[in-house]
């Protein structure tokens, strides 16, 4: 029988991200609404692996299943490093990306580009139930430029300028982005512990 990951996610691109990611694992990837999952919650950590872990231990527990959550944002080095674990939600609520873009950008007036670089961080934690939690992390780096730029991506994808790349995370096709993205190299570094998690359940059978 395949063992069943619940992947902590409300976003239906994501979970096709990650099932594509898995697809040729013995697992059966489920997501929050096909569960039926509809309380949050809450991330009250001070880091994004304080709140990877406090996600994927909490639906462990609530459903006993294997739980993949990750949690992501933006790090201005010139800002302190925010908006960091308050990327998704800086500025208050109801602001939309573009608003929360246009407010990093006008904190940012006046720094010369030298001193606007950034790094998009993305931590994801598998939790066993009643068990450990294992985490996997990565980063990309970047430099925020003055007006968003591209059409694709979210959040603050279009002022993300990549050096190498000569380009934002708005400008990258998709296929690109998925694989060069913080968010990306982090599901691929959880893929290698899933792959050791499943090694050694079969090894540990009867």
């Amino acid at each position: 029988m395949m063992q069943k990951l619940l992947v902590a996610t409300h976003n239906r691109g994501k979970i096709a991200e990650y099932r594509a990611l898995l697809s040729d694992l013995p697992l059966a990837v489920t997501w929050l609404d096909e569960q039926g999952i509809t309380a949050d919650v809450a991330e009250t950590g001070a880091t994004f692996i304080e709140n990877a872990c406090l996600k994927a231990a909490a639906y462990a527990e609530q459903t006993g299943l294997l739980t993949w959550a990750d949690d992501s944002g933006l790090e201005v080095d010139a800002l302190d490093g925010r908006p960091g674990v308050y990327s998704a939600r800086y500025g208050g609520p109801g602001l939309s990306d573009r608003d929360r873009s246009q407010r990093l950008l006008a904190e940012l007036a006046g720094v010369a580009p030298a001193q606007r670089t950034a790094r998009f961080r993305c931590v994801v934690a598998l939790a066993l139930p009643g068990g450990p939690i294992y985490t996997a992390e990565a980063a990309v780096e970047g430099v925020i430029i003055d007006a968003p730029r591209g059409e694709n991506g979210f959040g603050y994808d279009p002022i993300f300028l990549l050096p190498a790349q000569q380009r934002t995370m708005a400008e990258l096709e998709p296929a690109l982005k998925n694989r060069i993205s913080h968010r990306g190299r982090a599901a691929v570094e959880a893929r290698k512990l899933i792959i050791s998690l499943l090694d050694h359940s079969q090894k540990a059978a009867p």
